[in-house]
């Protein structure tokens, strides 16, 4: 008798990318989140790790900053030669 594999297994298979490392990636943004990662499994408290979180959560607010720009950028490019 096979086993069918369970619906709620949702590991991955190491080729498989993970969608979510795959967006902070375009960041510029892993290295720290792979640091905060890290400071968390270590110390299982995430209240230990605020020197992580606050480098992490910079990086991403500058992204979301650029991205923004850029995005605005574009639009009013668009508009402008619509």
């Amino acid at each position: 008798m096979t086993s069918t594999p369970s619906p709620h297994n949702r590991s991955r298979s190491e080729e498989e990318d993970d969608p979510v490392d795959g967006m902070i990636s375009r960041t510029g943004c892993a290295q720290l989140h792979y640091a905060l990662q890290d400071c968390m499994a270590e110390h299982q408290d995430w209240r230990k790790c605020q020197t992580e979180v606050q480098k992490f959560k910079e990086c991403m607010t500058t992204y979301q900053k650029t991205r923004k720009e850029q995005l605005l950028k574009q639009r009013t490019s668009a508009t402008q030669s619509a």
